[in-house]
């Protein structure tokens, strides 16, 4: 089991950055494979961005390819995303979550969830 709590959502300006954590507990996060969600108001939630096992591999989202950057620290059991050049486009709750094995960009794939944090861009 793992669990999942993201911190570092808020409010922030059209251009502007921030960054998001997700901290997990559980057993043998260096095993798995985290991606980050998106969904907002009246939208499917959608692929944002990926990272393997090990931090070495990452997948992004092309919508925010460039802006966004995904780290995972497994010393700390600690992933995070940087956002920069934020657009009112990219508001929505974001969510972490958690794959035992390989990097997916598939939502269906990940096992694990964390409650989400609330990011608004304003223009």
């Amino acid at each position: 089991q793992v669990q999942l709590v993201e911190s570092g959502g808020g409010l922030v300006q059209a251009g502007g950055s921030l960054r998001l954590s997700c901290a997990a507990s559980g057993r043998s996060f260096s095993s798995y494979a985290m991606g980050w969600f998106r969904q907002a108001p009246g939208r499917e939630r959608e692929f944002v961005a990926a990272i393997s096992w090990s931090g070495g591999m990452t997948y992004y989202a092309d919508s925010v390819k460039g802006r966004f950057t995904f780290s995972k620290d497994n010393a700390k059991n600690t992933v995070y995303l940087q956002i920069n050049s934020v657009t009112p486009e990219d508001t929505a709750v974001y969510y972490c979550a958690a794959k035992y094995g390989r990097i997916s960009s598939v939502l269906r794939e990940y096992n694990y969830w964390g409650q989400g944090t609330q990011v608004t861009v304003s223009s």
